[in-house]
């Protein structure tokens, strides 16, 4: 049937989307375990007590919630670790998919201030994941199964995440409808202008005005136009291999020239689903050697030291009857997410509230199938700067915290990157200027005052947390800096 064609997937692709997603989870958790304390526990910048006070609804749910311990935390990073890991060898695939999907709610949950984009896509990923066959090959699990009679795969799933795919770029690209985007072709200019972003790739296009323009309307069109191409059923392969190249330089270019975390990490493997049989069966006799390599080393291994490496009882066989009814369900229950989805979206980018009432909204916050994908929209973020953390010593000396106590400058610094430890704390600093957000001050500068004062430096007297503000303007014009206090804490 053609117009099925577009939703067929390759299950070795399906297998590649799940390792890809179980080693995101690992990198992910890998990342967020250097800020225990700071982001996950009660002595840090957003104590449950906060959490639940300004940044919950009734309806989410967090196991890491449950404790302000950050001891607590690492077991349960632990506990999710593990569940990836069983994910990317696919150890009771869907067990490990549903494991690793409730704990990464839970971890998201624990502290939204810290978020962005790609955490959207990769729960939604795992969320897909759960309904499709991404262990049946290249798992632990399929040693128990005979080789499947075909690799191609259609359901309701596969036509889920191919829609989920073309919704992401598709609503990214109706919410930018600010001039800058749509008009005067300046957006990727003002994206440059972010020092808090700027990596050194971004510093070279940042000169040539017209090559930005160009970019800018490229990058427009892209999103818009190019996820049509995954719907057309003819040459489908074609189209594909064009969608994932295009998507692949796409990303790419945005981690040589911003600074957005795992965001370009998950965009790339979210890709993997898609690639086409002739890719696979160039790939799969590469990966079968690697393969059988670490086969050989994990059959070495004792048992006693790797107690999971049972073989698995092959499950009592239900009737045909059973088996047609649970897919029948099975199917229905995707299409019905899949149809929330579209809704959620349509609603989210034609004004919130306007399509979809809020008392429906509790399905979408209690699964976490809530989703924006507001990246730069409407227009570019425009108040750049950066952050001075001033501690002032009981002899008057003044101190930047940020800079591991040096004396308090305020020149620009050269790399304001560089005062980030990694892409969450860029984006509470981003989460911090807003004006709604002011709750969340004193919780930051206290936590600093503390964590000084634990390291046994300098006494301090006082903390004041100042941005050096920077508002981009058009035109290469070189802005006035303003110092803002934006909180002050004493021990």
């Amino acid at each position: 049937m053609v117009a099925r064609r577009p939703f067929v997937l390759d299950l070795r692709a399906l297998a590649l989307l799940r390792i890809g997603v179980a080693a995101v989870i690992l990198l992910d958790l890998a990342v967020r375990s250097t800020d225990l304390e700071a982001h996950y526990s009660n002595l840090g910048v957003l104590p449950v007590g906060a959490l639940v006070e300004h940044a919950w609804t009734l309806y989410q749910f967090s196991l890491h919630a449950s404790s302000g311990l950050w001891q607590t935390q690492a077991v349960l990073f632990l506990i999710a670790a593990w569940a990836a890991v069983a994910l990317l060898v696919g150890y009771h695939t869907r067990l490990a998919t549903l494991a690793s999907w409730i704990l990464l709610i839970s971890l998201q949950n624990r502290n939204p201030l810290i978020g962005q984009g790609g955490d959207d896509l990769l729960r939604m990923l795992l969320f897909w994941g759960f309904f499709l066959p991404w262990g049946r090959v290249w798992s632990h699990d399929a040693q128990r199964l005979s080789p499947p009679t075909s690799y191609a795969y259609c359901s309701a799933a596969t036509v889920a995440y191919i829609v989920q795919l073309a919704l992401l770029y598709w609503c990214t690209a109706i919410l930018k409808n600010g001039r800058e985007w749509t008009h005067d072709g300046t957006a990727l200019y003002y994206a440059l202008s972010l020092d808090q972003l700027l990596l050194p790739g971004g510093r070279l296009l940042y000169p040539h005005p017209k090559l930005l323009q160009f970019l800018t309307f490229a990058t427009w069109y892209v999103e818009l136009l190019l996820p049509f191409a995954l719907f057309i059923p003819v040459k489908v392969s074609w189209w594909r291999t064009l969608v994932i190249g295009t998507l692949a330089v796409f990303h790419l270019g945005i981690s040589l020239t911003l600074f957005v975390g795992l965001f370009f990490i998950i965009n790339f493997v979210s890709l993997l689903g898609l690639l086409p049989p002739a890719a696979l069966d160039w790939l799969a006799p590469r990966l079968g050697r690697h393969g059988q390599r670490t086969k050989n080393w994990y059959l070495r291994i004792p048992t006693w030291q790797f107690p999971w490496r049972v073989r698995v009882e092959q499950a009592r066989p239900f009737s045909l009857g059973s088996l047609r009814i649970a897919h029948t369900v099975k199917e229905a229950a995707v299409l019905g997410a899949l149809f929330y989805v579209c809704w959620w979206n349509i609603d989210d980018v034609s004004k919130p509230g306007r399509w979809m009432a809020e008392s429906t909204r509790w399905l979408g916050y209690l699964f976490r199938i809530d989703q924006h994908w507001g990246m730069f929209a409407p227009t570019v973020f425009k108040d750049d700067g950066w952050f001075i953390l001033e501690g002032t010593t009981k002899n008057g000396t003044v101190l930047d915290l940020n800079r591991n106590g040096a004396p308090v400058a305020y020149g620009k610094p050269h790399a304001i990157v560089k005062l980030f430890k990694n892409d969450r704390w860029r984006k509470y600093s981003e989460n911090y200027l807003f004006i709604d957000h002011t709750w969340m001050r004193p919780y930051y500068c206290n936590y600093w005052l503390r964590v000084w004062h634990q390291a046994q430096h300098q006494p301090l007297t006082r903390l004041t947390v100042v941005y050096m503000k920077e508002v981009s303007l058009p035109n290469y014009q070189v802005p006035n800096i303003t110092r803002e206090v934006l909180c002050d804490c004493v021990p």
